[in-house]
């Protein structure tokens, strides 16, 4: 008999019942080990090991570090790796430091800068420059690097300076206004120098002198040449001057008419109040206004206007000392009286000066009172200095004149507004009290900056020079003392200084530099 299954009754199979019914024994276990697991389980170990490494390393960097950067607090010398203007100060003190990079300074500027134009050389005194670099400020700025700031910006800056250097650049200064004005003075020097346009009267005729191109020094392009040399200590080779072609001023005739043009004017003064008119001459042009331009365009270099002279009947000279009671100053230099044409040129050019009166403000022109020294007027040739050389010149000499009338004007405590000295000292004064000319280059002008006219008195005469000026003494005058000292010499320059003291009742109220000085060495 069949058995019969029941609906929906699920069929179990065998194998499954004898597997699940099968024992296991303890020694047939096995383990299945998964190769990516383990892969993993290593690399976390190593990242562990490396971060505890990397964390000890950076410990002991750290702590290297706030050692190395608290013994900078302790450290009272300039850091290493430090230098000042490329001279290494690196563990120095301060004082050390000062010493050594002025002695460093001190061995790269020369006495002298020199210059060449071509063939012409001239120098500057660097003495006479004041050349100063700012040590003091620059070892405060090297001593504060690693001390500035917190410890750890301390710290960083510490070790840059140490593997990587520092250099500090200490200020410049120098007497700008004494450069630009010895360049000034090299420039009208120059050989090929312009020649300025200018005029004056020579008796019954105007003189008008064309002028002539020239090379001019280009002061400001020189002057920065000269500052970065300094700056750079490249001083040790002469330096190219540099030059521009200039043109003389035009003359504009209608411009002089109105300058020459005069009405005669006597002499005469007033006792109560004390006051002065100087005499003038009445000056007309003898030719219309037309053919003077004409004959200046025709012109080459120098044209001749004739004058119309109408002389007042009363002239400065004959209103005598009444007008100008006092002695306001004097000044005597000696000349050898046996050489003819130098006494000739002196005599000349001091008798175009004598009696001359300046109203107050007014401003004397040497070369505009004296005029061009020519043979027509009468110079003669004599010595002159020529490019450092004793040549005969026309009109050799006359600078006595200048530098005679020069210390009268600064004993008269009179304003000089331009003057030169010569390229030598001259014999018949000492450094710093010499005056030199050179006609449409060289000027020396002084403005009467008193309250009251003044007259310039002179005469040439038996070996002996004079100058007085004349005027009206007032409470406000004070007794003058010139004193000139040599601050330096090379062996192709000698330097001075010029100093103006002023006292009242012997007491010194003011004490004025009047000039820095170069010359050559003979």
């Amino acid at each position: 008999m069949g058995v019969k299954t029941p609906k929906n009754t699920e069929i179990v199979k065998v194998e499954k019942e004898q597997t699940a019914m099968t024992e296991i024994k303890p020694e047939e276990k096995s383990i299945v080990v998964n190769p990516e697991n383990l892969t993993e389980k290593k690399g976390l170990s190593t990242i562990s090991l490396f971060a505890i490494l990397l964390c000890v390393f950076l410990l002991i960097i750290i702590t290297c570090f706030l050692i190395f950067a608290f013994s900078l607090k302790g450290n009272s010398n300039i850091l290493s790796g430090i230098y000042i203007k490329n001279v290494d100060v690196s563990n120095l003190s301060k004082q050390d430091a000062k010493s050594k990079i002025e002695m460093y300074l001190k061995s790269k500027i020369p006495e002298e800068i020199v210059l060449k134009h071509g063939d012409y050389e001239a120098t500057i005194s660097t003495a006479q420059l004041d050349i100063n670099f700012d040590t003091t400020s620059a070892i405060k700025v090297a001593y504060s690097l690693g001390r500035s700031g917190n410890i750890f910006s301390d710290g960083f800056e510490a070790l840059g300076t140490m593997f990587f250097n520092k250099n500090v650049e200490p200020t410049l200064n120098f007497d700008e206004e004494s450069l630009s004005k010895m360049l000034k003075d090299i420039s009208a020097k120059l050989p090929d120098k312009v020649i300025e346009s200018g005029y004056y009267i020579d008796g019954n005729n105007l003189i008008l002198n064309k002028g002539a191109q020239g090379n001019v020094i280009d002061v400001e392009a020189m002057s920065k040449v000269i500052k970065n040399n300094i700056a750079d200590l490249n001083l040790n080779n002469s330096i190219d001057i540099i030059t521009k072609t200039a043109e003389p001023d035009l003359l504009d005739i209608k411009t002089i008419y109105n300058e020459v043009h005069k009405d005669a004017i006597d002499a005469s003064y007033t006792i109560e109040p004390r006051s002065v008119t100087p005499s003038k001459n009445g000056i007309d042009f003898a030719i219309s206004l037309e053919e003077a331009i004409a004959k200046l365009n025709e012109s080459e270099k120098e044209c001749v206007i004739p004058l119309k002279v109408v002389y007042p009947k009363v002239t400065n000279n004959m209103i005598g000392n009444d007008a100008f009671p006092d002695e306001l100053s004097k000044f005597t230099t000696y000349y050898d009286a046996r050489n003819y044409n130098r006494t000739t040129n002196l005599i000349l050019a001091a008798n175009k000066i004598n009696g001359t009166v300046l109203m107050p403000g007014e401003v004397f022109s040497y070369n505009q009172v004296v005029g061009e020294r020519t043979i027509a007027a009468g110079y003669k040739e004599a010595p002159i200095y020529v490019n450092g050389k004793v040549e005969d010149g026309l009109g050799g000499g006359i600078c006595q004149i200048t530098t005679t009338l020069y210390n009268a004007v600064v004993y008269a405590n009179l304003e000089v507004t331009d003057r030169s000295n010569h390229q030598f000292v001259p014999s018949y004064v000492g450094a710093g009290r010499d005056a030199t000319v050179v006609y449409g280059a060289i000027d020396f002008k002084f403005k009467n900056n008193r309250d009251y006219p003044i007259k310039i008195v002179c005469s040439v005469n038996g070996g002996v020079a004079t100058f007085q000026i004349l005027g009206l003494r007032t409470d406000n005058d004070y007794d003058v003392e010139i004193y000139s000292k040599i601050t330096g010499q090379t062996a192709n320059t000698t330097n001075s200084q010029t100093y103006k003291i002023l006292r009242k009742n012997g007491v010194v109220v003011e004490e004025k530099l009047l000039s820095k000085d170069t010359y050559k060495r003979h």
